[in-house]
């Protein structure tokens, strides 16, 4: 069960510091001295997986901006694998990125899920000159044996 957070007065800015407009959550990384630089250039990674959408904000160096998921904005079960959710945590993602001031965006992806062409066309939606497209799904170049097919 563990112990319980009791956050002071003091303490109530900082928990609140993880919220964005759209409802979710992300993380971010601020700087010590109060607002973090604008930059112009970034890259999105993007796994999607049969169950579930993650993008992570970076700057060109790879430094995490910020990280939301399709589960983080409040999806739950076999939704959170849909094209809608993806497209949801795109627009979760470019509030931030617009705050930030990026414009140009290097796009990263990973997986097979259902939400990974969604999600790309959002992102060209939303007014970013995107640079580049990645595609760095893991193929196996015949390793071991593959697990036995799933009967339903």
């Amino acid at each position: 069960m563990g112990k319980k957070r009791v956050i002071k007065k003091g303490d109530e800015e900082s928990a609140e510091g993880g919220k964005i407009a759209s409802g979710g959550t992300t993380r971010k990384t601020a700087k010590k001295g109060g607002l973090a630089k604008k930059i112009k250039d970034g890259k999105i990674f993007m796994y999607c997986s049969y169950n579930n959408t993650l993008m992570t904000l970076t700057d060109e160096m790879g430094n995490v901006i910020a990280s939301t998921s399709a589960g983080a904005i409040g999806f739950k079960g076999t939704k959170k694998s849909t094209p809608f959710a993806a497209s949801k945590v795109v627009d979760a993602l470019t509030v931030v990125a617009k705050n930030r001031g990026i414009e140009r965006l290097d796009v990263v992806l990973k997986g097979v899920g259902s939400g990974r062409d969604s999600a790309l066309r959002s992102i060209g939606g939303k007014g970013f000159e995107i640079n580049s497209i990645v595609d760095k799904t893991p193929v196996p170049h015949n390793g071991p044996r593959g697990r036995k097919i799933r009967r339903v």
